[in-house]
């Protein structure tokens, strides 16, 4: 801690504890310690470590649980805004991805699905439902429409790897998206699905990609836990 610098002392320990985080060097589930403890060890006021604290509690870094004391949870996955799977994303940044299939069946298309994939409505499509976890705690509830006999992966496949990666490994060269991103609130059944309270604020995600012929690939319509996600933009300034 710099004692002299105009920076105060509990954004100063918030900006250690985060980079320990983020780094690695406290792992999620780590406990750091009741605010007594915590402020002798490094000989700062409890007031300024509550304030810490506070401050990663309120980003979702740490968390307060009754009886256990302050706990590292595990950071916001970051996803740029590019053609990738959360699968490959999570994969990536060591996250520990993981996959429960709830629906893999075929079913007629409705006007929006059959717009959104250029097939007929009322034409069979398969249709896909699936809890996205990492670290073994629900991150997203993924529901993907495919045209019919473009791929059949299969519920053992699902569970084990990403849909892009299915849909490559069937010769499927991805080229690019559409794509809209928002938010709402939770509904009772989403958040049970996603151990979140009901109305509890959900990033939303609409994508349509297309392959290296401009056929639309997938469908797909997603729903992120916020205190664990976010998307990254990259804007440019237009000449």
């Amino acid at each position: 801690m710099d004692r002299t610098s105009p920076v105060p002392l509990y954004f100063q320990l918030a900006r250690q504890l985060e980079s320990a985080v983020e780094n690695g060097t406290l792992t999620p589930g780590t406990l750091l310690g009741n605010e007594i403890d915590l402020a002798t060890r490094l000989g700062l006021s409890r007031p300024t470590v509550r304030q810490a604290i506070q401050t990663l509690v309120d980003k979702g870094l740490l968390v307060r649980r009754r009886g256990v004391g302050t706990q590292v949870v595990h950071s916001t996955v970051r996803r740029p805004l590019e053609l990738s799977s959360l699968y490959d994303d999570l994969d990536a940044a060591g996250q520990l991805p993981a996959t429960r299939v709830l629906v893999d069946r075929l079913e007629p298309a409705t006007g929006e699905v059959a717009a959104a994939l250029r097939v007929p409505e009322g034409s069979e499509v398969r249709y896909l439902e699936r809890l996205r976890t990492a670290h073994g705690e629900p991150m997203a509830y993924l529901r993907n429409h495919l045209p019919a006999g473009l791929v059949d992966p299969g519920t053992e496949r699902l569970e084990t790897t990403g849909l892009y990666r299915l849909l490559r490994s069937a010769a499927v060269t991805l080229h690019s998206a559409r794509q809209a991103v928002g938010a709402r609130a939770a509904t009772a059944a989403e958040a049970a699905l996603l151990d979140e309270r009901e109305g509890a604020p959900l990033l939303t995600m609409e994508r349509v990609t297309f392959d290296d012929t401009g056929r639309p690939v997938e469908y797909g319509s997603h729903l992120y836990r916020a205190d664990r996600y976010s998307f990254e933009f990259q804007l440019m300034v237009r000449p």
